[in-house]
């Protein structure tokens, strides 16, 4: 892993994480974060299905997908914040009254990041890393999608 990557505060992002060698994106994913506007804000549209028990191998962590989801939040309210960024929305979904048969989510959320660069600064960060496992724990299925504004 590179040098010292913390944030020295809110929206402060190091030259480490800008160029982090970490990368947690597969090719597809940094095919899409690149074709969007770099110096623009960027909110990723989350929606949530979590599992019943959260899916952990070690019995002593067993929780529900919930719980666990909680776990990964503790960690990644965090780091959104390092990077700059921010929640802006935060619901339980309800039925879907336009979606394929049998699709349902049980929690939607916007966050908004400064620019891709802090986006991909948080995904790159350590603490955030270490905590993914309860995401992956916690969620049956889930879909994270950018969103940027209509150019003019």
């Amino acid at each position: 892993m590179g040098g010292t990557r913390k944030a020295v505060g809110p929206g402060d992002i190091t030259e480490n994480q800008l160029n982090s060698s970490d990368e947690p994106l597969t090719a597809e994913q940094i095919t899409v974060l690149s074709a969007l506007p770099p110096d623009k804000p960027v909110v990723m549209l989350n929606l949530l299905r979590f599992r019943e028990q959260a899916a952990y191998s070690d019995q002593q962590e067993a929780c529900s997908g919930r719980e666990a989801y909680k776990r990964y939040s503790q960690t990644s309210l965090q780091t959104i914040a390092a990077v700059g960024g921010s929640v802006i929305f935060s619901g339980k979904a309800s039925a879907s009254l336009i979606a394929p048969p049998g699709e349902t989510w049980h929690q939607v959320f916007l966050v908004r990041y400064p620019s891709v660069a802090a986006f991909r600064a948080m995904l790159s960060m350590p603490q955030y890393q270490a905590a993914v496992r309860h995401r992956t724990a916690a969620l049956e299925d889930s879909r994270l999608t950018p969103i940027t504004p209509y150019q003019a």
